[in-house]
This record gives structure tokens, sequence and C-alpha cells, in this order.
């Protein structure tokens, strides 16, 4: 049975507006089915490139596919751990992230991305167990990360809809 906690979509206010374009591309319903489901397409999809196509770029100075994959991977971790420490009511302001930065200093074009996909697939099960185990309270349970108020809820959407965002952007403009 769907718990109506995880299918409840986050209000704006549980969120800074820039997530909102990462809410709005997941699917209503349960926000956990969601993001144990969509791992599979996207591990099809990079799966189902050639090694040789992996260190692509659409554009000079964009990300490769690696750098993509291993990209989702860090932003997966962060917006977990930031759902966990709110779930655990820690008022501790969060700082935020610099996505460029931490591509910049991985060694993503020196893996494979078989590696990275495995790594994707590690921390999606671990992003879902996580989720899968918050009771109703710890959902709703909010805290601060990179100057804005954020909700449980709404980490759990904005990173489905992360995944989402990427894999339109490699689906339209690597691909």
């Amino acid at each position: 049975m769907t718990e109506t906690f995880r299918a409840t979509r986050p209000a704006p206010a549980e969120h800074a507006p820039y997530y909102g374009s990462y809410v709005a591309r997941v699917p209503d319903g349960d926000v956990v089915a969601s993001l144990a489901k969509q791992l599979q397409g996207t591990l099809t999809l990079l799966r189902g490139l050639p090694e040789a196509a992996a260190g692509r770029r659409y554009a000079e100075g964009k990300w490769t596919i690696r750098e993509v994959t291993g990209h989702l991977c860090d932003a997966e971790r962060v917006f977990s751990y930031r759902a966990m420490r709110f779930a655990r009511n820690d008022q501790t302001d969060l700082p935020g992230f610099d996505e460029n930065a931490f591509v910049a200093q991985a060694s993503f074009e020196k893996r494979t991305l078989a590696s990275l996909c495995d790594e994707f697939a590690a921390v999606r099960a671990a992003t879902v167990q996580l989720y899968s185990n918050l009771t109703s309270d710890e959902w709703e349970r909010t805290g601060v990360a990179n100057r804005a108020r954020m909700s449980v809820r709404a980490l759990a959407w904005v990173t489905a809809g992360h995944e989402l965002h990427h894999l339109g952007i490699l689906e339209s403009r690597y691909l």
C-alpha cells in the first residue's frame, strides 16, 4: 500500500524555487517507487552505450557522459545526506555544493562507464532504503541547506527529478 506522504508532491514552500523544475518532472504517485523504477531506464540507456561514447561532450566545456553519470552519484549522495540529517531533526544549516568543482576534482574520466553505472545503482539502492524506512513525521521534517529551507519530502522529489533532468539532456544532446 502506498503511503500518502510518499505520494504527496511537495509544496513550493518546501524547497528553493530552483528545484521546482525538478519536482515538476516527476510523475504523480509514490516517489520512492519512482526512484526505484526510473533507475532501470537510466541504467539501460547508459549501459547500452559503447565505452568509446562515454567520453563524448555535446559541446565544448560541457561534461562527458562519464562525468554526467558521476555527477548523478555525487548529487544523489548530497541530497540523501541532507534528507537523512533533516529526517533526524538535525537543525544545523548545511552548506551548498558546487557541482562543477566536484566534477572537476573527480576522476570520472579515468573510470569505465560500467563502473560508474554500478556506483549509481548502489547509491540509488541506498537512497531507496533511506526513504523506504522513514515515518510520516520524518518525511515532513525540514532543515536548511544552501541557505534554503527544504523538507525531506522535497529532497526525495528533487532527487528523482534531478535524474530525469539529466536523462533528458543525455537523450536530447548527447545521443
